[in-house]
């Protein structure tokens, strides 16, 4: 109880004589400093709003067109054409200044008004640049005058060192697409995977709702689109991950693993240290918005960062919601069934990472046992969302409960410590990266909190890894964030010789603090039934991680294909020879072009792909042929879902405007009852210039990965590394007997007609 007593800032007592009051002052240090740090970032916060405020210009041009227009009227000018006399004339002043006083006050209003002005038309000018898409279909290397032209307009008008949110005000907002469009560009999707009798009705039901009720619909998404900033976004959230009252673990959460090869330290608490550490880093840059705005020759929106940290997922019986503090001290940390509050500033300092160390082994060091139902709490964020609604209403809703919870939920991210060993080791090196993968995605059911914007785990030998919830993000941005971290924790803060993480340790720290609960055995049951949902659910996941390491992107880009195409291509090859047949196939595009953009379907099986591998291959020119155009014709699809003109997001929000008026329309219940058996997605490395692949090859990141959408599915994840290395997560279901992860083992095929009805399940968005 030394350091309860020690936490109290004053203490005092009643005595006859009065009130014997006694202060700490080394507790009311501790508040002022902690208080001074909070200002701080509010008045750097303040700063920044002001800078993105007015950018493309910057707050000192204020000054300049003062200066300036104070410059043309003692020259006898009057630059403002009798506006400034105007604004004399109604000052509200009076006689209490003098002429000359009010001829400045009026000059200085005129060049403020002239400075917004110009603010405004800066950025409208920007905002119609960035709406041209042109450049992104132009063939490498050949480059026409209208987007040279362009390029050149768009850094006259971009201003110069922007901040991470300074172009949000100047993305154009994401265009609705004609009905027309959409629908023909879906039929053409659709040609390779239906029959002829199939394909028929599904044109008839495509004019039929393309001349009635499509455009009823498309009037109401229009309003919305004039509305709102993204037309999509916020029922893309809504209706597909927060109402969704299945597992969010496997279902919607994916991973990003550790380096392959490397373990820079084999000590846990070390790990830890230096890998949370970096993470407050990353949020002190995001906070002062010194992270640089991720640029594709245009800038992407920023908005998905806003809440990569103090996020957390609230359950709800009808829909979840997403709730998001502006800041907080501390991580909560799980280890050994007990969860403990491991505070992350102290005396309005960040922690260093030999001290994070210490508090880690304080914590691991810790004898005390977990109380009933603790061990397993964490299953209710694991089960199905509406008993851990109840739950969490019924029995977390007051008391010691509802504090130690609202600890974990304010938390800037989930800490586990975990006991078992991970990584590509020993005997097995193969079998033991698949289980490493699997133990990310959802580890015991009940040591993550699924409901966190993300967990960090760091395992027992020094491996480290995390977890993330999907519907706050998408996982460019925890990628982002997870390459910081691993590069700042091996290349910058380092090891000692012992493998202990560097820096001197403040005496003065108080120990983290146990959360405390009072779990009765009616809540106790509620666990065990959601952990008995939760472990079937994982039990059933079949994983392989794949590094490729024979070929790379620089084998690919020489036969002058698009690497991501070419993936693709190979993976609608291996579905087939598997399964004798084509399928619906889902790769994740984004639309960060557009403000709070998130994510597009390319649909990856085209005709031109059908093709191609149904000729002779023997007919090898003819073949290579067919490959460039099956790969042109998958980039189209891609670049046409990055700028706006994809085909599922569009019907998506029909689908729900139909709902709203309650509407049926037999074309957009066959789309969207659609099975997306084959679901990819690429993992970009976007820092390239934090990893040196040339002089630390073992340093190779191994991206992450997703589980499988649909029961007889798969689940593809890959990531491009350097020149020479893809790396792929393959995920299926051990109870569909048509799928198998590893390429060792051969299931038997399903035949080409067979078409098994299956439960649509919601779509990953790991991009």
């Amino acid at each position: 109880m030394a350091e309860a007593h020690q936490a109290v800032a004053f203490q005092f007592t009643i005595t006859p004589e009065g009130i014997d009051l006694q202060l700490s002052h080394q507790a009311l240090r501790q508040v002022y400093l902690s208080g001074l740090r909070s200002w701080k970032k509010r008045v750097t916060r303040l700063k920044n709003n002001v800078i993105t405020g007015v950018y493309p210009a910057s707050p000192s041009s204020w000054l300049f067109v003062v200066i300036a227009i104070l410059a043309t009227m003692y020259t006898r000018s009057d630059p403002s054409m009798g506006l400034i006399a105007k604004i004399q004339e109604h000052l509200p002043v009076g006689d209490s200044l003098s002429i000359q006083c009010r001829t400045v006050v009026s000059a200085v209003l005129f060049s403020t008004l002239l400075w917004f002005s110009l603010i405004f038309t800066m950025r409208l000018c920007l905002k119609q640049l960035l709406s041209y898409h042109g450049w992104m279909f132009e063939q490498h290397g050949k480059v026409s005058n209208t987007t040279k032209i362009w390029a050149a307009m768009v850094r006259i008008f971009s201003g110069r060192q922007p901040l991470l949110y300074s172009y949000q005000g100047s993305l154009p907002n994401l265009p609705v697409p004609a009905v027309k469009d959409t629908v023909k560009r879906y039929l053409e999707s659709a040609r390779p995977l239906m029959s002829d009798s199939e394909y028929e009705r599904m044109t008839t039901l495509a004019k039929e709702f393309e001349s009635s009720l499509g455009n009823r619909l498309q009037w109401y998404l229009k309003l919305k689109a004039m509305w709102a900033s993204n037309y999509v976004s916020d029922w893309w959230e809504e209706y597909v991950y927060l109402r969704g009252r299945g597992p969010i673990m496997v279902n919607s959460n994916y991973y990003g693993m550790d380096f392959l090869y490397v373990t820079p330290t084999p000590i846990q608490a070390a790990r830890a240290g230096n890998t949370l550490h970096a993470c407050l880093l990353y949020r002190r840059k995001l906070n002062r918005e010194e992270i640089k705005p991720v640029i594709l020759n245009v800038p992407l929106c920023a908005a998905q960062c806003e809440r990569i940290f103090n996020t957390t997922r609230i359950p709800g019986e009808e829909t979840d919601s997403l709730i998001h503090w502006q800041d907080s001290e501390y991580v909560a940390v799980f280890h050994r069934g007990r969860y403990f509050r491991l505070w992350l500033y102290h005396a309005g300092r960040m922690l260093s990472p030999r001290e994070i160390e210490q508090q880690i082994q304080r914590i691991m060091d810790n004898p005390s046992p977990p109380v009933p139902g603790e061990a397993k709490l964490g299953a209710l964020t694991a089960g199905d969302r509406i008993p851990w609604a109840q739950a969490r209403k019924e029995f977390f809703s007051s008391g010691v409960n509802k504090r130690s919870l609202d600890c974990i939920e304010k938390a800037a991210f989930f800490v586990t410590l975990d006991d078992d060993e991970q990584g590509m080791r020993g005997d097995d090196p193969a079998g033991n990266l698949d289980r490493y993968a699997k133990s990310l995605l959802h580890g015991k059911c009940y040591d993550r909190w699924f409901d966190k914007s993300f967990t960090v785990v760091v395992y027992k030998n020094g491996k480290n890894g995390l977890s993330a919830e999907h519907s706050w993000a998408d996982a460019p941005i925890m990628a982002h964030v997870w390459e910081y971290v691993m590069t700042t924790d091996s290349f910058q803060l380092g090891y000692t010789e012992e493998g202990h993480c560097k820096g001197d340790v403040a005496s003065s720290l108080p120990p983290p603090t146990r959360l405390t609960w009072d779990i009765p055995a009616e809540c106790q049951e509620r666990i065990e039934r959601s952990l008995a949902v939760a472990q079937a659910l994982a039990d059933d996941v079949d994983f392989h991680v794949l590094p490729i390491q024979e070929f790379g992107k620089g084998a690919i880009k020489k036969c002058k294909i698009s690497p991501d195409a070419f993936i693709q291509i190979a993976l609608q090859l291996a579905y087939y020879r598997n399964r004798g047949t084509f399928s619906l196939t889902y790769e994740a595009s984004m639309t960060r072009l557009f403000r709070e953009g998130r994510t597009e379907t390319v649909r990856s099986c085209t005709s031109e792909s059908f093709h191609k591998l149904s000729t002779n291959s023997n007919m090898s020119e003819a073949c290579r042929h067919l490959f460039r155009t099956a790969a042109e014709k998958h980039q189209h699809l891609y670049r046409m879902a990055m700028t706006g003109g994809g085909i599922d997001r569009h019907l998506f929000c029909l689908y729900i405007v139909s709902k709203y008026l309650g509407e049926e329309s037999p074309f957009l219940n066959k789309v969207l009852s659609e099975t997306w058996r084959l679901s990819t997605s690429q993992t970009p490395l976007q820092q390239v210039e934090l990893f040196d692949f040339v002089n630390h090859p073992d340093y190779t990141t191994c991206g992450g990965g997703f589980g499988p959408v649909a029961d007889d599915g798969y689940g593809v994840s890959y990531i491009i590394i350097g020149e020479n290395m893809i790396n792929l997560h393959i995920s299926c279901k051990h109870s569909c007997p048509q799928t198998v992860s590893t390429p060792t083992c051969q299931k038997r095929p399903l035949e080409v007609e067979q078409r098994r009805p299956m439960t649509v399940r919601r779509r990953h968005e790991v991009t």
